[in-house]
């Protein structure tokens, strides 16, 4: 029943095309790795079509940074100078301060980069600021509000998507499709792809509050009683990430909002002047922290890229990173194919090859701090203790490197 149901659906689908439109590479999900890649691809003269589900950019609670690997990576494109004239924040500093102890997680500034620093900016100004790049080439489309729902297949091949958006049915066919549409790629679904999961410990809550000129800048992870509050300095707002054992949060819930409040109080006592402008779980954004990773990238036609082939933990900030690093090597592999008119599974193959590695170290890293501090730090019945490596001179710039540029990053080719 289910197949003729599904046949069916197909059928009146095809039915109810609009258009049918040719692209040389349709990119899914507009986020860091979809419109670098489309850029990167049309300022070289390729056909590229970007479909974007929503109608606009801006998301709450998106990551806002941009850290030194990028800023090299805007620097060899020219476009770092204009990128830094918007409004933004810069961040050199991780400090972790718990139960008396205080250390220097990650100091950005000794790294030897024009861009020694984190920079804060709300990712749907950088989203936008790319995409109006992007649009001074003829060969860039960006379609908004194209909800994707189909893989479109022949001779076990994705010859396209068709998606669902402005009046009806459309279909992109395309040399090839590239899935960066998200830690929740409805493409992975479609295309039958399962990631390696691990379980982190944790989840998070994502919420604002008022920052105050003379509290300190940059970022610091406060630890106490079993707590962890991340918080990153945003100008005139604190983001405040509160973290939480995975699978706690309908307990926090069921607790009351008021009680929520208390324990802000007691890890960060000087936010006890403002944490009554939280009083709606409304204002309090949750994020089921996941990590994963596809044992394979790609099929015939269809590479994924991003938190699509990837997801990472929020340890770090560098998910957004690590996924602009994918869409540059896509774009170094695969531009001669694509103006030979063919993309062979190898290319998909040299893709993934060249950025798996870096992504497993990577993992791996957030894992060992996971283990190491985050769950020791969620143990209220243990006293939380800076691993000792953080105090030693020659290990100290390890994490500020490992934060900043990730694991052989990649660079433009030009």
């Amino acid at each position: 029943m289910s197949a003729s149901k599904t046949s069916i659906d197909r059928e009146e689908i095809e039915r109810d095309i609009i258009d049918v439109q040719q692209t040389t590479c349709c990119v899914v999900g507009g986020g860091p790795a979809g419109v670098v890649l489309a850029f990167l691809l049309a300022r070289q003269g390729i056909s590229v079509m970007l479909l974007e589900a929503h109608k606009d950019f801006d998301r709450d609670f998106r990551g806002d940074t941009i850290h030194p690997s990028v800023m090299e990576i805007m620097a060899e494109l020219g476009l770092a100078d204009r990128l830094l004239q918007l409004p933004h924040t810069k961040v050199s500093t991780l400090n972790l301060i718990g139960d008396g102890n205080a250390v220097t997680v990650a100091d950005l500034s000794r790294l030897k980069t024009n861009y020694p620093y984190i920079t804060f900016m709300p990712q749907v100004r950088f989203l936008e600021f790319i995409t109006e790049e992007a649009k001074q080439y003829p060969s860039f489309q960006l379609v908004m509000g194209a909800n994707v729902q189909e893989l479109i297949e022949e001779d076990g091949e994705v010859r396209g998507v068709r998606y669902r958006g402005h009046g009806g049915w459309h279909e992109v066919r395309s040399l090839l499709t590239v899935a960066a549409d998200g830690r929740h790629s409805k493409l992975r679904q479609l295309a039958h792809l399962e990631p390696i999961s691990t379980s982190p410990p944790m989840d998070a809550l994502w919420f604002p509050l008022p920052r105050h000129p003379e509290e300190p800048e940059g970022i610091t992870g406060r630890i106490g009683r079993g707590k962890i509050m991340a918080m990153l300095d945003r100008g005139d707002q604190w983001q405040i990430a509160y973290v939480i054992p995975k699978g706690d949060y309908q307990k926090l819930r069921a607790a009351g909002l008021e009680a929520f409040q208390r324990s802000i109080v007691e890890v960060v006592p000087e936010l006890s002047d403002r944490v009554h402008l939280l009083h709606d779980w409304s204002q309090i954004a949750f994020l089921a922290v996941e990590s994963n990773r596809l044992p394979r990238w790609y099929r015939p036609g269809l590479l994924l890229i991003g938190d699509a082939a990837h997801v990472m933990s929020p340890v770090g900030g560098v998910g957004i990173n690590y996924a602009i690093q994918d869409a540059v090597a896509a774009a170094n592999v695969l531009s001669q194919h694509f103006k030979a008119g063919k993309v062979p599974l190898k290319a998909l193959a040299a893709v993934q090859r060249q950025r798996e590695l870096p992504t497993r170290i990577i993992q791996a890293f957030q894992e060992a701090i996971q283990k190491r501090i985050i769950s020791q730090a969620l143990d209220s019945n243990r006293t939380f203790t800076p691993p000792a490596f953080l105090r030693l001179p020659i290990l100290r710039d390890l994490p500020a490197k490992l934060i900043a540029f990730g694991v052989f990053p990649a660079h433009v080719k030009t």
